[in-house]
């Protein structure tokens, strides 16, 4: 749980899941264990041609976050100092910080305020001579529209580097994300649809030469043995955590199915109340829903309410990427309107498999009476 009171519920309840699949973890945890093959070695390739074959890419090189997925894979696309990147404002940190890692400067797009995605119809005026790459955000399971995003990027020759942190199994027509881009990245985060019991992260493509680049900048940028062509790093996904990863593959689907059948409830039952605006996939997308994010005008005040009625929510993401303080002083002219609204009216309500009818409607209960007292006051 992800509270103290036994009675509230949390934003995420990671202990069913584990409860569900306890023996066949437990087993193949010790039987790692017991291999002495801790790194590297059948269990993490086995999980890589797995997962490769799940997202349907010819390749697939796991890592120790996604994180170190994303930055990898910018790394071996060439990107460098004096390139620059076009990507959301309103995503996890690491989306940003990875540009800038690598020597680039990010340039932000707003966003759309139904999908929380980038906004492709500002894309292009954002492109300079100096843009190398896009780096669209799959935000809490939504896909972005790939075909019209890959349209864009081959009429101007950039690369695209998926992130696909929230949206594992998620679908772009009937391709999944992570498959559609030139690279796709994903964080295994414990959180995540498809999360490890620690730390883990790959990289997907179908470009064998940029996955042979990606293995050897994850460890130390070997070519072999003792034999350095790059300035690499180590970031290597442990035996024990893949694993874990690989039986909790053979059910992401059932948890992915069942995270839409809460979705399709939550948005019946939002339809009666006024006062909460509920997100709204595009036609052609397959989202897998790692957040069930609304819109709310007076956000903080309602998110306070709900806690002391025990129910608890996630904040995603309070302050959009130009103002945070790194970023600030470079970006105090930039002006994404959508993104700064966003930040302060979503709330993420609790999303998790296992989330009862009973808790769920304790929810929508709890979120209806909180409005009322609002309107009220």
């Amino acid at each position: 749980m992800w509270c103290d009171d036994v009675n509230s519920i949390p934003p995420l309840d990671l202990v069913g899941q584990f409860q569900s699949i306890a023996d066949e973890v437990n087993a193949a945890v010790m039987a790692v264990l017991a291999s002495a093959q801790y790194i590297n070695g059948p269990i993490v390739q086995n999980f890589e041609q797995q997962f490769a074959q799940y997202i349907g890419t010819a390749e697939c090189v796991s890592c120790n976050s996604g994180t170190d997925a994303l930055f990898l894979a910018l790394r071996a696309l060439g990107i460098k100092a004096g390139d620059e990147v076009i990507t959301t404002p309103f995503s996890f940190f690491a989306t940003a910080e990875v540009i800038t890692a690598a020597g680039a400067t990010p340039i932000f797009v707003d966003i759309e305020p139904e999908t929380f995605n980038l906004d492709l119809s500002l894309i292009e005026a954002a492109i300079t001579p100096r843009t190398k790459a896009i780096v669209p955000v799959h935000l809490f399971g939504q896909p972005v529209d790939m075909a019209r995003l890959m349209a864009i990027a081959r009429s101007h020759n950039l690369y695209v580097v998926e992130d696909c942190a929230q949206a594992v199994g998620a679908e772009w027509n009937g391709q999944r994300v992570g498959s559609i881009g030139h690279i796709g990245c994903y964080s295994f985060y414990p959180t995540k649809n498809l999360g490890a019991c620690g730390d883990g992260g790959a990289v997907t493509t179908s470009d064998p030469q940029l996955a042979r680049k990606i293995r050897s900048l994850r460890t130390h940028g070997e070519r072999e043995r003792y034999i350095h062509e790059d300035i690499g790093l180590t970031s290597r996904l442990d035996a024990v955590q893949a694993a874990i990863l690989q039986i909790k593959l053979r059910y992401l689907d059932q948890w992915n199915a069942q995270r839409q059948r809460l979705a399709d409830r939550y948005t019946e039952l939002f339809d009666r109340i006024p006062g909460i605006i509920a997100p709204r996939p595009i036609p052609g997308g397959k989202t897998v829903w790692h957040q069930y994010t609304i819109r709310l005008q007076n956000r903080d005040a309602v998110r306070s309410q709900l806690q002391q009625q025990g129910v608890n929510t996630m904040l995603y993401y309070p302050i959009p990427l130009h103002r945070q303080p790194v970023y600030e002083k470079n970006y105090a002219e930039v002006k994404l309107p959508i993104a700064e609204q966003m930040a302060r009216e979503v709330l993420s309500l609790p999303m998790f498999p296992e989330l009862s009818i009973e808790q769920q409607d304790q929810v929508v209960y709890a979120l209806k009476d909180c409005l009322i007292e609002a309107a009220s006051s």
